[in-house]
């Protein structure tokens, strides 16, 4: 963060660089992020630098976390809710030289893990994104305004991934033959979706829609769960997004990265204590349709993230960034091996899933 930008920012808050220390955090590739140390407080504070180019209204986003931070005071005052701390002028966000900013409380004796090493782990994330579904159960989730349009449509994004096969080059499409014939015939899963999307039991409701462990904060000692982090993407959806996020996140050992598909296995363990973690907070709210669809939110989201990483690779890679000119294709390999090996773990997974629900 160039000095006189970080100036312009400090200031709207009331600080100078000659009373704060400034360190660069975090691991995301969306948002740029740094630690706010005030020398003459206790307190410290998160900086945040909001990506205009994915999230194209700001202000969406500001109002959204305006609206639910104001229920949850009332209706929950005693929950961990983290929203932003008011510039000098009383502002949610500053906005200096065409770029957002806000700052956020910093909470202490806290951690935020990129890597899951224990299912206790996975049961304390999962519980505590469950829980902010469930206090907002009552909150009209119609009143909020998607903050990414379509982030987690799939129909939108087969439609995104024929359009980037219809331009493709012959070379890319070659070279991709496999995995197109994938995406393909994992089109059934779009079509289960939309047979489910007229029953009037299966709600909108507020999710998350980025459930990754580096999401939840956790007491650094017992790695007890403490709050949600990182709320950009808050805003109406249907649990299967924040439910098969996780199970797309926590279910590997390896990432979507991993190039060697024999270590893309699914860990028992981590996948029943997310569901344990999950279902603690959420079971007495969900409808029988969102009981019946529980595996496959983990299907849903996991074809969409290969659809999604297909589609780049056919484009030119113009939205994940790369190291590589086939990294995602190799992402997409990686997901459907993943969806693969929810399919033949089937009817394991779904007992443990029946069994939760009793």
């Amino acid at each position: 963060m160039g000095l006189n930008l970080a100036d312009e920012v400090l200031e709207a808050y009331g600080y100078a660089k000659e009373n704060i220390t400034i360190t660069q955090i975090g691991t995301g590739l969306i948002n740029r992020t740094y630690l706010l140390s005030p020398f003459a407080e206790e307190h410290k504070y998160i900086l945040q630098n909001i990506n205009s180019e994915v999230f194209t209204s700001p202000q969406t986003i500001a109002s959204n976390l305006r609206a639910i931070a104001d229920y949850l005071s009332f209706a929950y005052p005693d929950y961990l809710f983290i929203k932003p701390v008011a510039t000098t002028e009383g502002e949610e966000m500053a906005y200096i030289q065409h770029e957002y900013w806000r700052m956020l409380p910093f909470v202490p004796n806290t951690i935020s893990l990129d890597v899951l090493a224990d299912p206790k782990q996975a049961y304390e994330a999962a519980k505590q994104f469950g829980k902010l579904s469930r206090l907002l159960d009552n909150f009209d989730a119609g009143s909020l305004q998607p903050t990414i349009p379509g982030f987690h449509d799939l129909s939108l994004r087969y439609e995104q991934f024929n359009e980037a096969l219809n331009q493709a080059n012959d070379g890319l499409k070659h070279e991709a033959a496999a995995q197109i014939e994938n995406a393909i015939n994992h089109r059934y899963i779009l079509d289960y979706y939309i047979s489910y999307t007229h029953r009037k039991d299966f709600p909108n409701r507020v999710m998350h829609h980025d459930t990754k462990i580096s999401n939840v904060l956790l007491d650094n000692e017992s790695y007890e769960g403490i709050c949600v982090i990182d709320l950009d993407t808050i805003m109406p959806g249907k649990f299967i997004s924040d439910l098969g996020d996780m199970m797309r996140t926590y279910l590997c050992a390896y990432s979507e990265n991993e190039t060697d598909l024999t270590k893309i296995k699914i860990r028992l363990p981590y996948f029943e204590a997310t569901i344990k973690g999950y279902l603690a907070e959420m079971k007495s709210i969900l409808t029988e349709t969102e009981k019946e669809l529980i595996l496959f939110s983990g299907k849903y989201i996991i074809y969409m993230q290969a659809l999604r990483f297909l589609t780049d690779f056919l484009n030119g890679n113009k939205y994940y960034p790369t190291d590589y000119p086939t990294q995602n294709l190799d992402r997409a390999k990686n997901q459907f091996k993943l969806l693969y090996e929810i399919a033949i773990n089937e009817k394991e997974l779904q007992n443990i899933i029946e069994d939760n629900l009793v």
